[in-house]
């Protein structure tokens, strides 16, 4: 089986957020970059399960510049055969989609995964756009994917219970907890890493359709109030009138 792995770079969980020039830009002086978790824990391994269990070939590809190869190495060192980056830096989800459906469409792949989201976004775009641009189906927020051939079953949490879905090849599927266990780089993984393939691919012109005004911080946290526990009252009216939850 032939597998895309779409990857995206993430500011590491303990850096520290700014913005710059006039709160329009993401200030990234000092931030530590990752492998979006999504995309490596659940789409790139479960994606080397599949390849290792019926053999095949895991892809990586990412929307970025040349700044982005040493997370783009971090990926193929847990496993995956090459990597392509499509040189550009990545505008809205809709830009990136397109440019990576315009590789996958001239490069016939079954399987097209992704997470579910980015860590630092939040925004499940970048799957749906895939699948639409493509016209494939598409599986989002999937928990579980098994291979029977070229049928694909999968399960998916909805409200109230889960859903089971099968789906014939080529398809797109977003990957969420569940479908996988983190795997860590071993030293062999790394030394390999250096050496495999990473095809930089040019940008195709495509219509940006969103842009971003402005960022602000979240509210600052207030501290925390301690009520003496004999003092209901005191605790029912903070409760009502500041916390505003009764």
């Amino acid at each position: 089986m032939k597998i895309l792995v779409c990857i995206s770079k993430s500011p590491d969980t303990t850096s520290k957020i700014a913005f710059t020039d006039n709160n329009t830009r993401f200030d990234e002086n000092g931030v530590q970059y990752i492998v979006n978790p999504y995309d490596e824990w659940y789409a790139l391994v479960r994606a080397l399960e599949i390849k290792e269990a019926q053999g095949g070939s895991v892809t990586i590809i990412t929307v970025g510049t040349a700044a982005d190869e040493a997370v783009i190495r971090k990926a193929l060192a847990i496993g995956a055969d090459d990597a392509v980056r499509i040189d550009a830096e990545p505008q809205d989800a809709y830009f990136t989609a397109t440019q990576i459906a315009a590789y996958a469409q001239a490069n016939n792949f079954d399987l097209i995964l992704t997470g579910k989201e980015t860590i630092n976004y939040n925004g499940s775009q970048v799957g749906g756009m895939i699948a639409e641009s493509l016209e494939l189906p598409y599986i989002s927020i999937a928990s579980k994917l098994d291979v029977n051939g070229n049928t694909l079953t999968l399960e998916r949490e909805i409200a109230g219970g889960l859903e089971v879905v099968e789906v014939n090849t080529p398809v797109v599927v977003s990957c969420a907890k569940g479908m996988a266990e983190q795997r860590i780089p071993n030293m062999r993984g790394i030394m390999a890493a250096r050496t495999k393939p990473l095809t930089v691919v040019p940008v195709s012109a495509t219509e940006e359709l969103t842009t971003f005004v402005g960022y602000t911080m979240p509210n600052t946290k207030s501290a925390c109030k301690l009520i003496d526990p004999s003092n209901m009252d005191e605790l029912v009216t903070l409760l009502h009138n500041e916390a505003k939850v009764i």
